[in-house]
């Protein structure tokens, strides 16, 4: 499981999402008395799994540190709408110009957070657990799949940096599954995990005599799936990936596969509707 995002990277993050938001000034908080204050409160709207609660108090932090923020419910907490998620009290200006970039990420990774935990409760007391992909937003990959994990869900390989997947494009440039593996195992230091992605049950036959331990079966049928699993004997940790949802999600766990990569967890996701009011 991965666990929260080092503070500097949550930082680099939040700086990020001001910058676009803020630039030069804003000039609409200009409208309040520099020294107001007020107390504010977020209220969920749907039904959510909550995450984010780093990224949403750096960006007050950011804007202005003295900003108190008291939360009503725990990280990856499950909460109905309509519920009080934190109060916020501090400069009106503050909070006003925090707003939009604090709810963002909230919005954005509670919506990660609750999609994966849907996906997670339909595998349920299968051996199959739920992973993510690189199918990511570009600069929250981190974040993302933290909030994945928050969900129930697991992590498929960060980056390009950590894992390699022999996709068919790697194995037409070596020549072969075995050369490719081969080569792999060469180069990979001992904390970068191998994979291979077979498309058939011949090149799952290919990957396994190579020595596979890992195999992405790519877009194959429940049938075909099932004849890998009894193939692989427990040689290899099998991987469903393409064409999952909800609805095909059980049956793919039931052919006994480990691992079921889905990229609806990170890249199709629609954030959950959140909002802020002074009181």
């Amino acid at each position: 499981m991965m666990t929260l995002p080092p503070q500097h990277l949550i930082a680099a993050n939040v700086a990020v999402a001001l910058s676009e938001d803020i630039g030069d000034c804003d000039w609409t908080a200009q409208l309040i008395p520099a020294t107001q204050s007020s107390v504010a409160r977020i209220v969920l709207r749907e039904n959510a799994l909550i995450c984010g609660q780093a990224w949403f108090n750096e960006v007050f932090r950011q804007v202005d540190s003295s900003v108190a923020i008291t939360w009503k419910v725990k990280e990856g907490e499950y909460v109905n709408a309509d519920t009080i998620l934190c109060e916020l009290e501090g400069n009106t200006r503050a909070l006003l110009t925090g707003e939009r970039s604090a709810l963002n990420f909230l919005q954005t990774l509670s919506a990660v957070a609750t999609v994966t935990r849907q996906y997670a409760d339909v595998v349920a007391g299968t051996a199959a657990v739920v992973h993510d992909t690189r199918k990511t937003i570009p600069g929250l990959r981190r974040a993302q799949k933290y909030a994945v994990t928050v969900g129930g869900g697991a992590n498929q390989r960060v980056g390009l940096y950590d894992g390699i997947l022999i996709k068919e494009n790697h194995i037409l440039a070596a020549g072969s599954i075995a050369n490719a593996l081969a080569t792999a195992r060469d180069i990979a230091p001992a904390h970068v995990t191998i994979q291979v992605e077979v498309e058939n049950l011949d090149e799952l036959d290919q990957a396994l005599k190579a020595g596979a331990t890992s195999v992405l079966l790519d877009n194959m049928s429940l049938v075909d799936m099932r004849h890998a699993v009894e193939r692989a004997e427990g040689k290899a940790v099998l991987e469903a990936s393409g064409g999952v949802d909800l609805d095909t999600l059980r049956a793919i766990a039931e052919t006994g596969v480990e691992r079921i990569s889905i990229g609806k967890l990170t890249k199709d996701i629609r954030a959950i509707d959140l909002s802020m009011r002074l009181i």
